[in-house]
């Protein structure tokens, strides 16, 4: 065994990081749980009332941002751990929209015009 494999195994931070994946990946297959329902729910109020609810707005642009975080430290895009180690991350729906963006929401939250039959 080459004396940088030995080195490697020995050192304690790697087991560490093991650890914190092995927590960080059941924290995302709960996320995922919760974001099927936030995305189910969120399309049937849409479906009967005509609009987005704002509240699941927010809290799906925060756990998706949480899923994106817990999956950049799962591939090691990111020595950060994410939420409980760290801040849950914001979810200010004030971000500038691209124009495209905002003609994509608009076309969801205009109701249809009557047609002249």
């Amino acid at each position: 065994m080459s004396e940088d494999l030995k080195q490697n195994l020995s050192r304690s931070s790697i087991w560490m990081r093991l650890l914190y994946m092995l927590l960080f990946t059941i924290f995302y297959s709960l996320a995922e749980v919760v974001l099927v329902a936030v995305v189910t729910f969120q399309f049937l109020i849409t479906l009967f009332t005509g609009t987005p609810n704002g509240r699941l707005l927010k809290f799906g642009k925060s756990l998706s941002t949480y899923v994106y975080q817990v999956l950049r430290y799962l591939t090691f895009n990111s020595e950060a751990r994410p939420f409980p180690f760290g801040d849950w991350p914001e979810s200010s729906l004030s971000h500038k929209k691209s124009s495209r963006m905002a003609n994509a929401e608009e076309s969801w939250t205009t109701k249809p015009k009557p047609s002249d039959d």
